[in-house]
């Protein structure tokens, strides 16, 4: 069975390194229905995977100048308080509810994926540049765009736009701590969107605050006595930093519309199987 986890790992490394976390919503369903871990065990090992395949994942970015540090240290802050409010409630649920909500999350996002990826770009970034003048005044503003940038591209950090970031970053980091995803396929979306990013900018970014969302998460299920299988656990970030380097090979080879709109169709599929599995009892 260690194979698989070496297998399942790899499936979400590639994904992650194409999409910046999407694909790590296939961990938890692979593991239950693949290899038969209980779903709160599998909650934590896609945690630990998913958080040290990421964290690797942004060094490499970072590296090569693929990240914004400060945007993204502000989304992990968030998602570090949401997290372990997230584990508190999946672990008050029935494991088959906690299942079908999981379900009904992968629906929302293949359908926001696949709006997005059919878009021939964001053009209608919520975030546009703005004049040093300009700044000054941005706390006062009532109308116009949320997030603005300087004439150098550094994120104007109004309160407005500190306000929406911090709250998208708090419902990533719940949805991490119930789910074990890292919020990635919610991150991305935003920082391009609110924060004005390139789509390999924002990969990048994503990649920094899911391995720290991850990690307060995990911890929170450590300090509620859960146990975590480290055999599985280990073959599964082995996997999933593999297909992090293998994915990375092939990122800038790809549409990003065409990834978002490929992996909409596979996380419609699991979605409905994971339905199905569970109706069926």
């Amino acid at each position: 069975m260690l194979w698989l986890s070496l297998l399942f790992g790899s499936l979400v490394g590639v994904s992650l390194a194409l999409t910046g976390g999407g694909g790590a919503l296939f961990a938890v369903p692979m593991l239950v229905y693949g290899m038969g871990i209980p779903v709160r065990e599998a909650v934590s090992v896609s945690l630990v995977s998913v958080g040290v395949t990421a964290l690797a994942g942004f060094l490499g970015k970072w590296r090569k100048g693929e990240a914004e540090v400060r945007t993204g240290l502000l989304f992990a802050v968030a998602g570090m308080l949401g997290a372990p409010l997230g584990s508190w409630i999946a672990g008050r649920m029935p494991e088959s509810l906690l299942m079908m909500m999981f379900a009904a999350l992968m629906l929302l996002i293949a359908g926001t994926m696949w709006r997005t990826g059919t878009k021939s770009a964001l053009s209608s970034h919520v975030c546009v540049p703005v004049e040093a003048s300009e700044r000054k005044s941005l706390d006062d503003m009532h109308d116009g765009p949320t997030c603005q940038r300087d004439p150098q591209g550094q994120l104007v950090l109004s309160s407005r736009c500190v306000r929406l970031l911090l709250l998208v970053g708090v419902v990533a980091g719940v949805l991490s701590g119930m789910f074990g995803i890292g919020g990635g396929f919610l991150i991305v979306p935003a920082l391009m969107l609110f924060s004005g990013m390139s789509m390999t900018q924002a990969v990048g970014t994503s990649l920094l605050v899911i391995s720290l969302v991850s990690a307060s998460a995990i911890t929170s299920q450590l300090w509620s006595g859960l146990r975590i299988p480290g055999d599985v656990t280990g073959f599964f970030v082995i996997g999933g930093v593999s297909g992090l380097w293998m994915g990375q090979k092939i990122a800038h080879r790809l549409s990003s519309s065409v990834l978002l709109r490929a992996f909409s169709v596979v996380i419609l599929l699991v979605a409905v199987f994971v339905i199905l599995k569970n109706l069926r009892g």
